[in-house]
């Protein structure tokens, strides 16, 4: 079963612009949420997963703000993406839902979660979530990004897609060309330069360590749905000591951990992905 880019694809207008997004299936909402990097999209995150998870939700794939598909709006991206989520519902009046959250989406659900409880039922995470605690700070993945942030190369693209993966032969020429083309996108690299340039990740971390703001996961506590932390075992980007601490606050966390896989858990470990979420989000 396939679903077709041209055939999901929509858009509706909100007080701060045009939000687009992808939308299959039928039954309970099902909000699936992208990460950050190089050329990415919420159709590149999901639409390997989509018609699976259509099957049985209701499915929109949001496009965040700033990554060259939705209107951009003023503000780091992060945040953007946040309010991203409360406006598309309220437009759509979706009262509530559960959320797939890819990498950064993992954290916006979880900024979601705390905030507004009640529109979030159940909340799946794919690796972002969480401090480093053993491993080095920033992550392998994390200095790539950074790398390219500052000079864009498609070798620089080329050797951080390779750190997404456990297996290399999912990078494929094809896989190559699509991001590096999206990287050219002006908006998606001012959101990528905003959230790993060193002159903007320098700044974050200094404004992070003045200001008397506890980090949003010391505070996850206030995740109160039901919550799958799945990770990769081979996480060069999000390494897997990040969600102890996450597993440990979360008052109804579990964790689910797919060996050989790296940190695009829904492309490279699919088939388990996906049973294990469905399992979770209909138990």
């Amino acid at each position: 079963m396939d679903v077709s880019y041209e055939g999901t694809k929509r858009e509706i207008a909100t007080d701060k612009g045009v939000l687009r997004y992808h939308e299959a299936g039928e039954g309970p909402p099902l909000i699936l949420l992208h990460g950050s990097g190089i050329g990415v999209s919420g159709w590149r995150n999901y639409r390997s997963n989509l018609a699976t998870f259509a099957q049985h939700f209701h499915c929109y794939v949001l496009e965040f703000p700033g990554f060259g598909i939705s209107d951009p709006v003023d503000g780091h991206p992060v945040v953007t993406a946040g309010s991203s989520v409360t406006r598309f519902m309220n437009a759509l009046n979706i009262e509530s839902a559960a959320m797939i959250g890819n990498s950064m989406g993992g954290v916006v659900g979880s900024n979601v979660a705390m905030r507004h409880p009640e529109r979030v039922k159940k909340l799946v995470t794919i690796g972002g979530v969480g401090p480093n605690i053993f491993s080095q700070n920033p992550s392998e993945g994390t200095r790539l990004l950074q790398e390219f942030a500052d000079g864009p190369t498609r070798e620089k693209l080329i050797r951080w897609l390779r750190c997404m993966v456990h297996d290399p032969g999912i990078i494929t020429e094809e896989r190559i060309e699509e991001r590096w083309e999206s990287a050219k996108d002006p908006e998606s690299h001012k959101s990528l330069s905003a959230m790993y340039g060193s002159k903007a990740f320098a700044a974050q971390q200094k404004m992070t360590s003045e200001s008397n703001r506890p980090p949003y996961w010391s505070m996850m506590h206030g995740v109160q749905c039901p919550t799958l932390l799945t990770w990769g075992l081979d996480d060069r980007q999000c390494p897997p000591d990040m969600p102890m601490i996450p597993l440990r606050l979360i008052p109804n966390a579990e964790l689910h951990i797919f060996p050989n896989c790296g940190h695009w858990v829904m492309v490279e470990a699919k088939e388990a992905f996906e049973r294990v979420t469905l399992e979770f989000l209909l138990r």
